[in-house]
């Protein structure tokens, strides 16, 4: 199992609409081949900044079967214009 992780900063004023847009965005993600599971947290210090993580059988699944995938435009057309910066995704395996 592989751990995807994300921290999105969001655009002031727009989490309301990031989060409705995430509702729609994480019924895209959770079919794709490979997909376990995912999860979305919100900063309690910085109310702009959220944690995704999101767990994939190999990584593959995620930079090849997701990101060049037709749903992967579809994430990005709902997500990817609240973000500054860009977020830096980072993937983890297990080891203890």
């Amino acid at each position: 199992m592989i751990l995807e992780q994300a921290i999105l900063n969001v655009l002031p004023d727009q989490t309301a609409q990031f989060e409705l847009a995430f509702e729609q965005a994480q019924q895209i993600i959770s079919r794709m081949p490979g997909y376990i599971d995912h999860e979305l947290q919100r900063c309690i210090e910085n109310r702009e900044q959220y944690l995704l993580l999101v767990k994939w059988e190999t990584l593959e699944d995620h930079t090849v079967g997701f990101r060049t995938s037709a749903e992967y435009l579809k994430w990005k057309e709902l997500l990817h214009h609240f973000y500054n910066p860009f977020p830096k995704v980072e993937h983890y395996t297990r080891i203890f």
